[in-house]
């Protein structure tokens, strides 16, 4: 078949890398006809295609294509969208992020695609927006969903969200868990100790781990409050810090007035390829994001066979089995997080078996290939269902 992605932007980051798998996948091991429809990878995180990662794909890069809303681009950059489509004549277009799934949802409804779908990573409206602008990505959200025949949500979480706001119905929705490579995650702990020698970490220190964007609503600034509780009982742990963004700055000066510069340490941007190595560096990984659809991060840890403490927001619960594979902790709760990590921090064998209920449970499930077969099938049933007239 001939499949059309529309993405934002190819950042690096978890949408994207969900979508370049399927891509490849669909080329690779079906031998679809693919093409990757994008704008500009603008900012802090990284492009992802620079890696060298497409490995054949046809990339098409839209300028106009941008995350800001711009009425004047958005129009020049749904003209594009349409025209690139109507130039490939695929027979699905599948959809992600905000912005590129809002024109490109409307660019394939207008062209009569046979089947149309989008993937929620995440909500565009939340709760930290201010009424009038909630509102507004609600009400395209919401007509966005008329345009297509299914909306695949990366959690169970994400269609409750939708449903919730009576942006769609929920008969229209299937979650497909976000797939990734997961055998470097399997053997992660090869890399364990030549990583901490280079990060100067020591054998006998705990490391707690945090991977995000130094971004506003992802909780740094939490994690490093628990902090000053954990160091107090605790004198061999470290946290690491994996990413990069706006709040560097910020973060440090927080980290510096409270004293624990020597219990910090930030690598900056890492390759995805990179992030195996140090989860096997960790002890344990934090998460402490206020809005996320169901962050990579988590399952990576999980496969990994790291216990994971987190928020309990979005679709963190839906791996993040509290008492089995690690703890959840109510967003904002800054004393629960850090009784639950001095809990972990002490305890080595409960680490090692949370850790390893969560490798049992995850590794398959989110196996890149097996969401890109449940991908194809809802492809498969979307045409014939077309074919049959059912729209």
């Amino acid at each position: 078949m001939r499949v059309a992605h529309v993405i934002t932007r190819m950042i690096v980051g978890g949408a994207q890398e969900n979508t370049l798998f399927n891509c490849l996948d669909l080329q690779r091991i079906y031998g679809d006809d693919v093409i990757l429809i994008t704008g500009p990878s603008l900012g802090p995180e990284g492009d992802l295609l620079q890696q060298g990662r497409a490995e054949g794909l046809k990339v098409i890069v839209l300028p106009d294509l941008v995350r800001a809303i711009d009425p004047v681009r958005d129009w020049k950059a749904l003209r594009a969208i349409r025209q690139t489509l109507r130039d490939f004549q695929p027979d699905v277009v599948h959809t992600h992020s905000a912005k590129g799934g809002i024109l490109g949802r409307q660019a394939a409804h207008d062209l009569g695609v046979p089947a149309i779908l989008h993937t929620v990573h995440g909500a565009p409206f939340h709760p930290y927006q201010s009424p009038p602008v909630r509102w507004f990505y609600k009400a395209c959200e919401k007509r966005a969903a008329r345009q297509c025949h299914r909306l695949i949500s990366v959690a169970d979480a994400m269609t409750r969200l939708l449903t919730d706001a009576e942006v769609v119905a929920a008969e229209k929705c299937t979650t497909v868990y976000s797939g990734m490579n997961v055998d470097p995650f399997l053997w992660a702990d090869t890399h364990r100790l030549a990583v901490r020698q280079r990060l100067g970490i020591g054998d006998d220190e705990v490391v707690v781990g945090k991977i995000a964007r130094l971004f506003h609503l992802k909780g740094h600034a939490d994690l490093i409050q628990a902090a000053t509780t954990v160091v107090k009982t605790h004198a061999n742990v470290k946290f690491l810090l994996i990413g990069d963004g706006i709040l560097r700055d910020e973060l440090t000066d927080q980290i510096r007035q409270a004293g624990l510069e020597d219990r910090f340490c930030f690598t900056g941007l890492v390759p995805p390829e990179d992030i195996p190595e140090y989860l096997g560096a960790m002890d344990l990984l934090v998460h402490t994001s206020y809005r996320e659809g169901l962050a990579r991060a988590l399952p990576q840890a999980l496969i990994a066979g790291k216990p994971v403490i987190s928020y309990a927001i979005d679709g963190a619960p839906e791996v993040v089995i509290d008492g089995e594979t690690g703890f959840l902790v109510s967003a904002g709760d800054i004393d629960r997080l850090a009784d639950r990590i001095v809990e972990l921090v002490g305890d080595k064998k409960m680490r090692a078996d949370l850790g390893g209920q969560g490798r049992a449970r995850f590794t398959d499930a989110f196996r890149h290939e097996t969401m890109t077969s449940r991908l194809r099938e809802i492809y498969q049933q979307i045409l014939a269902d077309s074919a049959g007239g059912d729209r």
